[in-house]
């Protein structure tokens, strides 16, 4: 058999807002729907009364859009793509959490899925007991998980914690203990989602190396993941998806370049509530980010020891006086690193309004070796006010030693020595 996975001509719409004419729903659903619904009747016979028409349209969204891909068997592909591109639901479309709108999947093979922490788990069941419901529900039978028992429990590192109420793990124990189960399937094809990031550095990189060996024995990897250094070291090919729709498939170098020259800049969510998820619609906000180095060419690859100048194109949508721009360097485990801000380093902006440039060039980067994302915000000098919070495009910076085990950074030291006679 030459295919693992068949993706034909896959659609999936979604309707936005309350869902009154559904099949099925949770209880706390019905019962919404219950109390809700003469209030939505009343309405809607005002609006007829006033317009004429016979009930509200809901707002749609396609989600996916006429999408076809072909996998073999033993491959590891990466999905990548911006915030809402379709990645996860196209995961769940071919792990069969959801129907597609239009078109059709076809799996040949055991399949495996881990798409969001804790699915599957019951809050108020202990480790040892989800264990036996998360693995019955992706497909193991009881003896098998019994016999994989112990193993999963030393793969996930929580031996001490596997009787306690899943409901006081954190979301990082929620994904060893997921991973560990999914992964002793021994599945043909494993679905991997965007989860792996909550785990701590050791264990990504256990989890790497687990999916390595997955593909030693010829299974089949799906790996959504914002982080390009995974993407590279597992995948040779990558399908890029922007706004629903395949825009890439093949060499994953070339995905990730034209992923890191998209100009599509997301909002942080940490920084949602206060600005917005709407970046168009902040007082000021970023529009494109450039890299490069001294001599202005275009990078994204850069050693240690060496600067980077960094180019943003903002757009000021109403008068700012002294904008504080800050870029900060957030390492692939969510450290964040270093920043660099306009009011610290000294830098007046003075009064700003419409379609602008400012740049800034670092110092020698000491940066371990390791991908960085940039995230730009601009705050008011005193830092209370944030006008805009933006994830930008990665960089990465290369060493042939230093990596994240050493820390941060790595600056030489001034060092002494003296030998004590006797």
């Amino acid at each position: 058999m030459d295919t693992a996975i068949s993706v034909e001509s896959v659609s999936k719409l979604y309707r936005l807002g309350t869902r009154p004419n559904a099949a099925y729903g949770t209880l706390r659903e019905s019962l919404v729907e219950a109390v809700a619904a003469p209030v939505r009747r009343l309405r809607q016979i005002g609006h007829r009364g006033r317009s004429g028409s016979n009930g509200l349209q809901r707002p749609t969204l396609w989600a996916l859009k006429d999408v076809s891909v072909e996998v073999r068997p033993g491959e590891a592909i990466g999905i990548i793509g911006r915030n809402g591109a379709g990645k996860s639901t196209l995961l769940k479309v071919l792990s069969r959490i959801t129907a597609p709108t239009d078109g059709r999947v076809r799996i040949w093979g055991r399949l495996g899925s881990l798409l969001e922490v804790g699915t599957g788990f019951h809050p108020e069941l202990t480790g040892r007991e989800n264990v036996f419901l998360y693995g019955a529900i992706i497909g193991m039978g009881r003896r098998e998980i019994a016999n994989k028992f112990d193993a999963i429990v030393d793969f996930a590192e929580i031996d001490q914690f596997i009787d306690t109420p899943v409901k006081r793990y954190s979301s990082g124990m929620y994904v060893r203990l997921a991973f560990a189960v999914a992964a002793h399937m021994e599945p043909d094809i494993l679905l991997i989602d965007e989860v792996l990031s909550v785990g701590d550095l050791a264990f990504q990189r256990k989890c790497m190396d687990h999916a390595k060996r997955l593909q030693d024995r010829k299974a089949t990897l799906l790996f959504v993941s914002h982080n390009m250094f995974s993407i590279k070291a597992l995948c040779k090919r990558s399908v890029y998806l922007s706004q629903g729709q395949v825009v890439f498939d093949g060499p994953t170098d070339e995905a990730v370049r034209l992923y890191d020259q998209d100009g599509t800049l997301d909002i942080a969510k940490w920084a949602e509530e206060t600005v917005g998820s709407d970046s168009s619609k902040c007082p000021i906000s970023i529009m494109k980010i450039e890299t490069m180095d001294n001599e202005e060419s275009p990078r994204s690859l850069f050693d240690h020891g060496e600067r980077v100048r960094i180019r943003l194109h903002y757009e000021a949508r109403q008068t700012i006086h002294e904008p504080n721009f800050t870029v900060a360097f957030v390492r692939s485990d969510n450290v964040s690193c270093c920043n660099y801000n306009t009011a610290m380093d000294g830098f007046s902006t003075s009064t700003v309004s419409g379609r602008g440039i400012i740049e800034l060039t670092t110092p020698p980067l000491k940066l371990v070796s390791d991908q960085y994302e940039l995230h730009v915000l601009v705050w008011d000098t005193a830092f209370h006010r944030l006008y805009c919070a933006q994830v930008g495009r990665t960089i990465h910076v290369r060493h042939p030693d230093l990596n994240p085990e050493f820390g941060v950074f790595h600056e030489p030291a001034e060092w002494q020595w003296k030998h004590m006679v006797g």
